[in-house]
């Protein structure tokens, strides 16, 4: 992992298969903890491969795309567009390129640092730690959703969960921080395909076991060599009415990247 430390962070999440009815979940205390894995039992080592799978399912070593992002609220509506690089965990970079007036705004996370560049002030902006949850550009993605500091593999402990309506052929897995890991979810439960891996809902509860937010992915299909989902809907259960639609038009993975993307200077470049 340390050659190849992945996320299967937003900035380059996309989405799954054909929606399945959403099973009914005890919420006491989020997903319970169980050994009901449809399809027969499931070791630990084989919910780690499927949990590592979705990882790095949108990462690998580098990774380019161009995105789509429709913001719908009960008052107005937006798309913009953009383009995101990214290696590994620790570089990534997203730059803005429509509407006009949201054009050339970008925002760098190297490591533990985030930074974003505002054209119409032509200012650098360091984000600090208590911004990372804030809201990224009006829509229900968070910061921390753009560039993902953490990892299901590393930073979450995993076990099967126990659904009351299981859908055959898809695993369910509660993830629960480790502790001292900065995160605000109290856990999240994974749905996912047994055959391939591929990430059907995540569901985001808080401390105390309230939904918070699911992330539905769709539209399976081949994209820059990999068969991923192409549209991710993040959903908020606590404003109705609202949601984020984030959709890949192309790309690739696996390529090697010019280093001066990954730069402060680059912020300001508009290219």
């Amino acid at each position: 992992m340390n050659a190849l430390k992945h996320t299967s962070a937003i900035i380059i999440l996309a989405a799954f298969c054909s929606l399945v009815p959403v099973p009914s979940i005890s919420l006491s205390n989020g997903p319970e903890a169980g050994d009901l894995i449809p399809g027969g039992p499931l070791l630990s080592t084989d919910i780690r491969e499927v949990v590592r799978k979705i990882d790095e399912m949108y990462r690998s070593r580098s990774s380019a795309a161009a995105l789509e992002m429709e913001i719908v609220t009960p008052h107005w509506q937006r798309t913009l567009k953009m383009h995101v690089w990214s290696e590994g965990m620790d570089k990534t970079f997203v730059r803005i390129d429509e509407p006009l007036k949201e054009k050339g705004v970008a925002t760098l996370r190297i490591g533990n640092d985030m930074w974003n560049y505002l054209p119409k002030t032509d200012k650098v902006i360091k984000v600090p730690p208590s911004m990372m949850m804030g809201s990224w550009m009006g829509s229900d993605f968070t910061n921390d959703d753009l560039v993902k500091e953490y990892t299901f593999i590393e930073d979450y402990t995993f076990e099967p969960a126990t659904v009351e309506s299981p859908e055959s052929g898809v695993v369910y897995i509660k993830c629960t921080p480790r502790e001292g890991v900065p995160v605000v979810w109290g856990s999240v439960l994974i749905e996912a395909r047994e055959s391939d891996a591929i990430p059907l809902r995540e569901k985001y509860y808080d401390g105390t076991g309230r939904l918070m937010r699911e992330m539905v992915f769709k539209d399976v299909r081949s994209l820059g060599g990999r068969v991923i989902p192409t549209t991710l809907e993040l959903v908020s259960a606590t404003k109705p009415g609202q949601h984020t639609v984030l959709r890949y038009t192309e790309a690739s993975f696996d390529k090697p990247l010019d280093p001066a993307i990954f730069s402060l200077r680059n912020l300001r470049s508009g290219d």
